[in-house]
């Protein structure tokens, strides 16, 4: 982090002379720094590109009071001395303020957590409220998904087209080949991908994979980065939760049927019962790596961005879905 950086936030935040900032992880959208000043922690997030829309901070800041109102363990938001909670900085950068919450990573091999991943996700599901309305507010209007009322993203529903792969196809790059390879499961993969029933649409996380949702001090689950926060059918959120958990580098089923089955004694609204419930699954990971082959070759972006990518890329060819495995999760939920 810049001293320019460092001294703007001591003056937004007002923390005082004896603040030290520290480098956390770092995330898709931002870096986290830890900052411990008077005796308390907190999590800066720089973010990378440009502000979350202000519909989406005041969504994510309601949805964060209902889900902590639900026993959800969450760290919570705080904003500027001049109220605001997402700050412009200079250079471009924003910035958001969190508590800091010392975190490790769930330990996917004990026997609880599928059970306790399936109840945490019912919790968030059971609490969360119907999507956006049309803008209009006119009485009864169907729900369109995002806060404001935009249209669900298609990044969620609708995979690249055949032609976007091209370049990254055909770059030479050491993960070509083995990119090559996936592609031709592609088109049997996305048969079934398509936007999901308006009405089903409620506000969700959206980004529930294991670096998000991480264990507290208590080994309690704490959820974080809610950044993607939006519309989502909930079976369609159950069946991502599934392969983003237990999925590396094959489908554990049994850990897979243990964390349905939890979701649905806990109270969870949502069911997988036909291929297109993996719409989100398959689009958002076609999509993320599309990306992420854009950033490791573009000369333009920075070294450290570059680097991340070519990590984002090498995991996500790992844990990309097979049909196979789509359909005998299919197979084991209807069971």
């Amino acid at each position: 982090m810049t001293e320019e950086l460092v001294a703007y936030a001591w003056e937004a935040f007002g923390w005082g002379d004896d603040a030290v900032v520290s480098a956390g992880r770092r995330g898709a959208l931002g870096q986290i720094w830890r900052v411990d000043a008077g005796g308390v922690s907190y999590a800066l997030k720089e973010i990378f590109g440009g502000p979350p829309p202000e519909a989406l901070v005041e969504a994510e800041l309601a949805f964060a009071r209902r889900a902590a109102g639900a026993g959800v363990r969450l760290p919570a938001g705080h904003p500027a001395r001049d109220g605001r909670h997402v700050v412009e900085a200079p250079g471009g950068a924003w910035l958001r303020l969190y508590d800091w919450i010392d975190l490790r990573p769930v330990d996917l091999a004990a026997p609880a957590t599928p059970g306790e991943l399936g109840a945490l996700l019912a919790r968030l599901h059971r609490c969360a409220p119907a999507a956006a309305t049309e803008p209009t507010g006119a009485p009864g209007g169907a729900p369109t998904g995002a806060p404001g009322g935009e249209p669900p993203a298609a990044w969620y529903h609708r995979a690249p087209a055949p032609h976007e792969w091209e370049r990254a196809a055909a770059s030479g790059a050491a993960w070509a080949a083995r990119l090559g390879e996936r592609l031709a499961t592609v088109p049997e993969l996305c048969a079934a991908v398509g936007p999901a029933d308006p009405a089903e649409l409620i506000v969700c996380h959206r980004d529930l994979h294991p670096e998000n949702v991480l264990a507290g001090p208590g080994g309690e689950l704490v959820v974080v980065d809610w950044d993607q926060l939006g519309p989502a059918a909930p079976g369609r959120e159950l069946a991502r939760a599934l392969f983003d958990w237990f999925c590396d580098p094959v489908a554990e089923l049994g850990a897979m049927r243990d964390m349905y089955e939890a979701y649905v004694r806990a109270g969870g609204p949502g069911r997988i019962t036909e291929p297109a419930d993996f719409s989100m699954l398959v689009a958002s990971r076609l999509n993320f790596l599309l990306d992420q082959t854009r950033v490791a070759l573009d000369p333009r972006a920075e070294r450290r961005h570059r680097e991340w990518a070519e990590r984002e890329i090498d995991e996500a060819l790992r844990i990309m879905p097979t049909p196979r495995a789509l359909a005998e999760v299919l197979e084991l939920v209807r069971r």
